[in-house]
């Protein structure tokens, strides 16, 4: 029987939506989304690389971020936009675990990094005078190595997994992406160990990032409490906002999407909490960080402004 099977080679990606009319709106509006995340993530890493007001680690760490978002929203955004737009809906096998790779791979480093810059934030609040020792160049290439290295592993684990996995018939993905939990439901032999692999490794790295972001503001939450001068509170805690800002969307998303068994009802669900950290997200972020930071928007007038005039 086996000898008789037929393995799948390509994949068909359902997308969101089959009516063409909200196909033609949604393209639009992904596609402006998708724009919107190039021009401001590569915005930030080029105002961080040629302005020097902005060398320091929490910007460095800042232009990894834009960095990882702009290929986050690159890995998926376009083939489905694609998608929305062309009856040819295909992806082979082998352009399936790539994308796969590459997804895991963006989301897992992109929580390694909101974690370091939690840390970063914490010993410039908590720890002002040690800061440059704390966060010296070779600690945050450590810190930024680390999280890119681990999103890598992370990643290759489970397309390995996956990979090996035989796909003999069904080839039709409930998703715009080659996103794990319905791809599993498409292979014809028994995925527990798979299941297992995200539920203990993905929900252990997601809540232990998470759980280090919430302890490192907790001590900065008290620290802050302890500054006599309101001023002072305030120019604390408005460091901070934007991160939280992107932490709350990020791990909102997260633990929504994997910390659940996988049944119809909430494939159908993950495909629009997709929209959120693949399309949405990435666009957010830079206008985030752009309009709630004091430097960046000076960086920005000098850099870009002065250019126009």
């Amino acid at each position: 029987m086996e000898l008789n099977m037929t393995f799948v080679t390509e994949f068909i990606l359902l997308g969101i939506t089959d009516l063409p009319l909200l196909q033609v709106v949604l393209f639009v509006l992904f596609l402006i989304f998708y724009l919107c995340s190039c021009v401001g993530n590569l915005s930030i890493v080029t105002l961080v690389i040629v302005d020097h007001v902005l060398h320091t680690p929490m910007y460095f760490l800042l232009a990894n971020l834009s960095f990882l978002d702009f290929f986050f929203a690159t890995t998926t955004v376009p083939k489905m936009l694609s998608g929305l737009i062309m009856e040819d809906k295909k992806i082979s096998f082998q352009g399936c675990i790539l994308q796969l790779y590459m997804f895991h791979f963006m989301g897992c480093t992109e929580a390694m990094l909101l974690t370091s810059m939690s840390y970063d934030r914490y010993v410039a609040i908590c720890n002002p005078l040690r800061y440059h020792i704390l966060m010296a160049r070779a600690v945050c290439l450590q810190l930024a190595f680390t999280s890119w290295l681990i999103g890598s592993l992370y990643s290759l684990s489970h397309t390995i997994m996956t990979s090996r996995l035989p796909f003999c018939k069904m080839n039709k993905i409930t998703h715009f992406i080659c996103e794990i939990k319905p791809l599993l439901k498409l292979a014809c032999t028994d995925t527990h160990l798979n299941e297992s692999l995200i539920n203990i490794v993905t929900g252990s790295l997601a809540l232990g990032t998470f759980i280090m972001i919430i302890i490192s503001y907790t001590f900065i939450a008290t620290h802050v409490q302890n500054i006599s001068l309101a001023q002072g509170r305030m120019k604390a805690f408005s460091t901070c906002t934007s991160h939280l800002t992107v932490v709350l969307l990020y791990f909102g998303t997260v633990f929504c999407t994997y910390l659940r068994p996988a049944t119809k009802g909430t494939l159908e669900q993950d495909r629009i909490s997709g929209i959120l950290y693949t399309v949405i997200t990435p666009a957010l972020n830079p206008m985030i960080y752009a309009l709630r930071n004091k430097e960046v928007k000076r960086a920005f007038r000098r850099r870009y402004l002065i250019v126009w005039m």
